[in-house]
């Protein structure tokens, strides 16, 4: 891939973001063909209130890292306890409805439970807002909150993973 297409793709990857912006968009996945073999797909994705870039390559056009991709965050112990596919954990409490999950009853509250904190059957987890209903969310089973899947404000679809709690 020469250096002139590589900065159109960065740039044609900038102007997915700002159209993401813009038109309040959860979601954009756009697929370039350059010719056989040789393709660009992008999928920008809004998490929170932040804008998620990836970018996936055609493996016969494999590019250099750029400013675009995001650096993986580092791994800690406890990551490495939990399937990469969290939906795949036992412990997974996945979500009813699709809707808008908040993890506080209210901006700027504490959240319900946090990583390592102990949860009894039934114990409010989170919000789901759906249809301007506000959903609370119990839990399962008694256990360990493990991992929280997901961001405040963020959207869910129905059977995402929300949380492990073993």
């Amino acid at each position: 891939m020469t250096q002139s297409r590589n900065d159109a793709d960065v740039a044609f990857i900038k102007a997915l973001a700002e159209l993401l912006n813009e038109n309040d968009l959860a979601e954009l996945n756009v697929k370039r063909d350059y010719g056989e073999n040789d393709s660009l797909n992008v999928k920008v994705s809004k998490l929170g209130a932040q804008p998620v870039i990836q970018q996936m390559a055609a493996p016969a056009t494999a590019a250099p890292a750029s400013a675009a991709t995001p650096a993986a965050p580092a791994a800690t112990s406890a990551d490495m306890d939990l399937p990469a596919d969290p939906a795949q954990h036992p412990g997974a409490v996945t979500s009813p409805m699709v809707g808008t999950a908040y993890l506080a009853a209210e901006p700027g509250a504490a959240n319900f439970v946090s990583v390592g904190t102990q949860v009894s059957e039934g114990d409010t987890l989170l919000i789901i807002e759906a249809m301007k209903t506000m959903n609370h969310i119990p839990a399962p089973h008694a256990g360990t909150v493990k991992r929280i899947v997901v961001a405040d404000g963020s959207p869910v679809e129905f059977g995402a993973p929300l949380m492990i709690i073993e």
